[in-house]
């Protein structure tokens, strides 16, 4: 039957490829062995555990959208740190800045020129007038919640189901099957029941949001132009306008979370389809890949804290850190911003997107697989639903575990790196139509021996 997998067929192909990956990496599967020994799970963080393959790739240098490992292969980078590099890696502008800036000051907890240059950047971009800074888009949507609580006095926040927004406590919820919020599948030491601080509504669904607004009990409505994390879910025609109307009829703050959205164009989602939120939060890709993030903020979202907030507070508030807005991160910020992350960079990078994309519905359509590939500017990811997903909770039961192990391995085997726990690819500006072609070819090859 055409776009039928074979399950015993896909067995044999995974043994294989485990096989071919243990073979090829034994510097790779020696540092792993070494890292044991000290680091949980042998790496830094425990979700890179999770990586595809007996243990995790170990990269020796990494340059524009290619890195090399410890055997000294050579990898094409279609996950690009899942947005923190999307510059592609040391963009040279921001390395210069950075080594400059490492020379005259890493922090002093005062406020440098980059800062004010950067403030005007993200201001032309977004449209928003007033900026600060954190060191991680995660830090920003948490102090943008807390604002929104303080200067609406409600204790609640809505989002949607199986949404992504860093490691914000409030976020890690979904919707049960009676539509009631509970805390994702491997939340970790949540503080409190979800439900208490948090109202999960379905993505595309006026009404649901209309409902949760109606308690009178929600600050703030945060979330992603266009869902990424559960997989790329597009909003329709006219639900982003219900977002702003409905905040505004019903005061709570409308927050758009642009980190992974920004591959759109410059400004993002907000700034390429003229949004107009109450606050805006972004992080990794406006550093080159050194931690950062900001939260930008309208007039009258600033008046509003100022009267609740007392200056001798300012520092105990729960809002910042000894490190934000550090002199480091903001020259990234602004070499990144004004010499990377261009307008014509993205002219280049969406035109690749839209490459990318077309080889892998050429393929699809070639072996009638009932999978669909989502686009979103310089972003794409094939899903395996036959249509575009509407919701988050669609977009989770189109996955298929076994099935991402096997594509992310194949890749990897054949030099190609995809975004962890997605099939996504993200476009540097220094990825390539050599590098994008390599991927349609691979991934030709791969749909050719799984619909065998």
């Amino acid at each position: 039957m055409p776009g039928t997998i074979d399950q015993d067929n896909l067995t044999r192909l995974m043994t294989r490829e485990q096989e071919r990956f243990v073979q090829t990496h034994p510097a790779s599967q020696a540092l792993h062995q070494r890292a044991l020994a000290s680091l949980n799970r042998g790496v830094p963080m425990v979700w890179m555990a999770r990586w595809a393959g007996a243990f995790p790739l170990f990269v020796t240098s990494a340059q524009g959208s290619h890195f090399t490992d410890a055997d000294g292969l050579d990898y094409i980078d279609l996950c690009l740190g899942d947005t923190g590099a999307m510059t592609g890696h040391s963009p040279a502008a921001t390395v210069a800045a950075v080594t400059q800036q490492m020379g005259r000051g890493v922090t002093a907890m005062l406020p440098t020129e980059d800062a004010i240059v950067v403030g005007e950047a993200l201001q032309q971009r977004f449209g928003l007038p007033l900026w600060q800074f954190t060191l991680s888009a995660t830090d920003a949507n948490r102090n943008a919640i807390r604002h929104a609580r303080q200067i609406t006095g409600r204790k609640k926040i809505v989002v949607h189901d199986w949404c992504y927004h860093g490691t914000v406590d409030e976020t890690f919820a979904i919707l049960d099957g009676n539509g009631k919020t509970i805390s994702r599948p491997g939340n970790i030491g949540a503080p409190v029941d979800l439900d208490e601080t948090t109202i999960v509504v379905n993505y595309n669904s006026v009404d649901d949001l209309e409902r949760a607004l109606q308690t009178g009990d929600v600050a703030a409505v945060l979330m992603e132009p266009a869902l990424t994390n559960i997989g790329i879910v597009l909003p329709e025609p006219g639900y982003l306008d219900a977002c702003r109307e409905l905040t505004t009829k019903y005061g709570a703050v409308w927050i758009v979370d642009e980190t992974h959205t920004l591959s759109v164009g410059p400004g993002g989602w907000t700034g390429t389809h003229g949004l107009k939120p109450d606050m805006l939060t972004v992080g990794k890709p406006i550093g080159g890949g050194v931690p950062c993030g900001a939260f930008g903020m309208t007039q009258e979202i600033a008046d509003r804290i100022a009267v609740g907030v007392a200056k001798d507070d300012l520092d105990v508030g729960g809002i910042g850190g000894t490190l934000a807005g550090n002199a480091l991160s903001l020259a990234a910020m602004r070499a990144t911003l004004t010499d990377v992350l261009t307008p014509a960079a993205y002219e280049h990078m969406i035109a690749l997107g839209t490459r990318w994309a077309d080889g892998v519905d050429a393929a699809i359509a070639a072996v009638d697989a009932p999978w669909h590939c989502n686009r979103l500017g310089a972003r794409g990811e094939y899903m395996f639903s036959e249509d575009a997903v509407r919701t988050g909770a669609e977009a989770f039961a189109a996955g298929d575990h076994a099935l991402d192990e096997f594509l992310h391995l194949y890749a990897l085997n054949r030099g190609i790196l995809m975004t962890p726990f997605h099939n996504m690819a993200l476009m540097a500006p220094s990825t390539t139509e050599a590098d994008v072609d390599a991927h349609t070819a691979m991934f030709n090859a791969l749909l050719g021996e799984l619909f065998a």
